[in-house]
């Protein structure tokens, strides 16, 4: 059954709309180093402007673990949304308190945005509970979901907010949604999936589904750190998910039963904590205890491209390396 998106909402004009983003974009400095996931909201914003909505747009930022910190703020992210849309939104900070209900609804005419702060600010967040979910309901009449790399998760601004609105999905939910289904239902072969990034219990999620219709996995990130660790080589200090080490084993071991490739990078390219010295490229097998990998090295790339470029069908999910510092966005 097709999933109710915002076009299906009859009359927008002067109703108050909860649109849940992921604006879970990485700061450097204080500033958003990486728009891309504010660009790709911006159809929904516009569509639901265009039609008088008044907005209050949502989104975590970080894992601030249910306290205020100021590093994880979502004022950055306010003012970098207000340079693309050439359109003053209203940041409302401290939004858990029932004056902020106030706030917002001065703040709100036709056609205007407000932004609340970092949504895992507060532990009811993440904890689904259901309380923090009716205060954030209360700010709208209508909740849109436009978060497709946060709708797995069962917090209160994904699966608490319907409980007391009607929900439609945004143009970029409704997007990723068709594209996956199309992917995993019936891929053209062969598939090959590169899997990147650093949140590894949810990448490993992924990597389970894709041993069901995929034909070639390839890792590179912190994921692929914890998969090499489990195959018990050195990652000095690099990421590694040690929780989910035994997990990556028992992936290694299903990938012998089936006729799936999972790939590691074989060169890795390293540098200190504070990313002072010059970055160097070595084997997978030869990290200093001192070092850190910040992302796959060039022998690597090169085996990749040759796997990709047999395939008929790609999926690529989070990036290779640390891609913000511009020594490891090859």
């Amino acid at each position: 059954m097709r999933k109710k998106n915002i076009k299906d909402i009859k009359d927008l004009r002067g109703k108050k709309v909860f649109l849940r983003v992921d604006f879970n974009v990485s700061l450097n400095n204080g500033d958003v180093a990486n728009d891309t996931r504010i660009v790709e909201a911006l159809p929904t914003i516009k569509y639901l402007l265009s039609k008088g909505a008044k907005l209050v747009i949502a989104s975590h930022l970080g894992r601030p673990k249910g306290k205020v910190d100021p590093k994880y703020s979502m004022l950055p992210v306010v003012m970098r949304t207000e340079k693309h849309l050439g359109k003053k939104i209203h940041f409302i900070p401290q939004y858990w308190k029932e004056e902020a209900l106030g706030k917002i609804q001065l703040a709100l005419g036709d056609g205007d945005i407000v932004m609340i702060d970092n949504l895992r600010y507060q532990p009811g967040e993440e904890k689904n509970d259901k309380k923090f979910a009716k205060h954030l309901a209360s700010m709208a009449d209508i909740f849109v979901n436009d978060a497709f790399a946060a709708t797995h998760r069962a917090h209160a601004s994904i699966v608490g907010i319907p409980e007391y609105l009607p929900a439609y999905a945004g143009f970029l939910l409704e997007k990723e949604i068709d594209v996956i289904s199309k992917v995993l239902e019936k891929p053209a072969r062969p598939m090959v999936a590169i899997i990147g990034g650093a949140k590894t219990p949810e990448k490993i999620a992924v990597i389970n589904k894709l041993l069901e219709v995929g034909d070639t996995v390839l890792l590179g990130g912190a994921i692929a750190n914890t998969f090499l660790a489990a195959w018990g080589y050195g990652m000095g200090r690099s990421i590694v998910d040690h929780e989910m080490i035994e997990m990556a084993r028992v992936i290694f071991w299903k990938t012998t039963r089936e006729h799936f490739a999972l790939i590691l990078p074989e060169d890795v390219i390293i540098s200190d904590e504070m990313r002072l010295k010059e970055p160097k490229i070595v084997r997978h097998d030869q990290v200093a205890n001192d070092a850190v990998i910040y992302d796959i090295g060039p022998a690597t790339c090169k085996y990749y491209k040759q796997i990709m470029s047999t395939a008929k069908t790609i999926l690529w999910n989070g990036p290779m390396g640390l891609f913000e510092d511009k020594r490891f966005a090859q």
